[in-house]
């Protein structure tokens, strides 16, 4: 399964292709390692996923983000 390490702006860093019974915990400490950073260290700059997981949110921020685009006017409750 291929796991992602993710920044605070949903980009991915870094990518590793791990067995799927490691988990996203085991994806975690392989990057800690990889960055050498302590846990909490690690939590304030990182996020770690599956690949689909990071698909699925960009699918919905972009959601998001084209309705804000278009605005109240699609609120049929408010016209």
């Amino acid at each position: 399964m291929k796991y992602v390490l993710v920044d605070s702006h949903d980009y991915i860093n870094t990518s590793v292709d791990l067995g799927s019974d490691v988990g996203v915990t085991g994806a975690k400490t392989y990057f800690k390692g990889v960055k050498r950073l302590e846990e909490k260290e690690f939590d304030e700059l990182w996020r770690v996923m599956t690949e689909q997981e990071h698909k699925r949110l960009n699918v919905h921020n972009e959601t998001i983000r084209e309705y804000e685009e278009f605005g109240d006017w699609l609120d049929i409750e408010k016209s």
